[in-house]
């Protein structure tokens, strides 16, 4: 786990960017009034009010709290910093849950340097429970209190949990590797956006796998997952933090069986 000389500035900077994005993200949950545009990148992408106003919380108050880092946010243009640290912000991962009415999005937020995140924050503002780890930290608070974050111990592949957004994951040949994963686990759910990585630092999911992502989809996982002590790569084996393919995971044991599998079948 890395370190910072800043870390109790970042981390209370963090937890400011969380409690902005949660008041701006509450006044449009579940609202009739919710407009959703679509950004047609691919599909449908949905975009709200919900996510411009949270993103712009987000990043005001970096400019009073840290001026000098650089921003890379999902709805608004990157911002060059000049402390070699950046802030990775997806003000709503899972905006179709969100539109939806479903408790599963979060707002994910994640300082970052060039080797990766040092540490992030997973955030469901309707449920009020909030996920963090690194620069020491790897804890949830919520309603329940505050609890230690630790990942599930190795067990069998045929007895894990896997999860991931889409059934349909990626391209024809990532979707059939993940079929090939999905068929030797003993459950495989969907649905969940960044929650599923949350679950996986709670040490109730053994797998999280998916294909096409973002910067901004992944770095504050990454760092909350492996704070928790668990692993977080591409499926080579390599990096995960610039997006496109990645497999979360509870432990080193159930990462190399599934990574076996989705590196034979996609190629």
């Amino acid at each position: 786990m890395r370190d910072h000389p800043e870390a109790d500035s970042l981390i209370a900077t963090a937890h400011a960017l969380a409690e902005a994005a949660r008041a701006a993200t509450l006044r449009h949950f579940r609202s009739a009034a919710l407009s959703v545009q679509d950004k047609g990148q691919g599909g449908f992408d949905p975009v709200t009010a919900a996510d411009r106003e949270a993103e712009a919380a987000m990043r005001a108050v970096l400019a009073e709290r840290r001026p000098r880092d650089g921003i890379l946010g999902e709805e608004m243009d990157d911002v060059a910093g000049e402390t070699g640290l950046t802030w990775v912000l997806d003000p709503i991962d899972g905006t179709r849950g969100f539109m939806s009415g479903t408790p599963t999005w979060g707002v994910l937020i994640a300082v970052s340097d060039a080797q990766g995140p040092l540490y992030g924050v997973i955030d469901q503002p309707h449920i009020g429970e909030r996920f963090e780890g690194g620069l020491g930290r790897a804890e949830l608070t919520g309603p329940g209190g505050a609890r230690a974050l630790c990942t599930r111990p190795p067990r069998p592949l045929d007895r894990a949990i896997l999860f991931s957004t889409y059934p349909e994951v990626g391209s024809p040949a990532e979707s059939a590797a993940f079929a090939a994963l999905s068929d030797r686990v003993q459950l495989t759910r969907y649905g969940l956006d960044c929650y599923a990585y949350a679950l996986v630092a709670l040490g109730q999911v053994d797998l999280v796998v998916e294909a096409g992502l973002h910067p901004y989809d992944i770095h504050a996982p990454i760092a909350v997952i492996q704070a928790a002590g668990g692993i977080v790569t591409d499926w080579r084996g390599g990096p995960a933090h610039g997006g496109g393919r990645v497999i979360a995971a509870a432990n080193p044991e159930v990462h190399a069986a599934a990574l076996d599998i989705l590196s034979a079948a996609a190629g």
